[in-house]
């Protein structure tokens, strides 16, 4: 080889390292930055998990199974928005008469109600997946609307989350980490069936959509944020992280 070309190859070799040097320090820098971002998102959240006499989880655990009306306390503007003070499940289309369910939560503004079995309600043959009876859930969603929803990871990773839903007319949502949008809008398909003669009931046709959205999720504790971007009308009742 000649002198010329020796150093020609070396100066690209020392271009490479330089290369992959500054690389390996922009993806240190964004993950010291990503660290810093969610303690200080974490320091200053005043929500908290939600317990009650029944539910003593406190963080919901991932893996698992996160409920949608677990959504965090702390009040309107902290733990969720809604459009209107009012609880319109809870209390409201569930009378309250002393129990559990009919009135869970219901001096908070999230509407809130629970999948029932008479009448064919929750239970009827336009559903696309089985669901359980008494499955709470979140409902009279709009757009503008959001939750938190405080959550504990065994490990860090990147998880993809199954989605229990109706939505009458389709629509849009999305998900932040610790205060930064971690997806792009996610479409829930609509469960709309015209052959339904319930007009009501094509608020309870109920779909499970598999890996509907993926996170990558650090250790420990994390605050989940769902945005309902487009249209509303949907029910939203757990994402199951795998």
């Amino acid at each position: 080889m000649s002198n010329r070309n020796a150093r020609y190859a070396c100066r690209s070799r020392n271009l490479c390292l330089q290369a992959s040097c500054v690389l390996s320090l922009i993806l240190l820098l964004s993950l010291l930055s990503s660290g810093a971002s969610k303690k200080h998102y974490l320091k200053a959240y005043r929500g908290t998990p939600y317990q009650d006499t029944r539910y003593h989880g406190g963080a919901q655990i991932i893996p698992g199974r996160v409920q949608c009306a677990y959504y965090d306390r702390g009040g309107e503007g902290i733990a969720y928005h809604d459009t209107d003070a009012k609880n319109n499940g809870s209390g409201a289309l569930n009378p309250a008469d002393g129990t559990y369910l009919n009135q869970f939560r219901m001096e908070e503004g999230v509407d809130i109600s629970y999948t029932k079995f008479h009448d064919e309600i929750d239970n009827n043959p336009y559903n696309q997946v089985q669901v359980p009876e008494n499955q709470i859930y979140v409902g009279w969603t709009a757009p503008g609307e959001w939750f938190n929803l405080t959550v504990r990871t065994k490990r860090a990773g990147v998880y993809t989350a199954d989605l229990l839903y109706t939505s009458n007319r389709g629509g849009t949502i999305s998900l932040d980490v610790n205060g930064e949008p971690a997806t792009p809008p996610l479409t829930t398909p609509s469960t709309f069936n015209a052959n339904d003669p319930l007009d009501w009931r094509q608020w309870h046709h109920w779909n499970l959509v598999p890996h509907f959205v993926q996170l990558r999720l650090p250790k420990g504790k994390s605050v989940l944020t769902v945005h309902i971007l487009t249209e509303g009308n949907m029910n939203l009742a757990y994402f199951d992280f795998k």
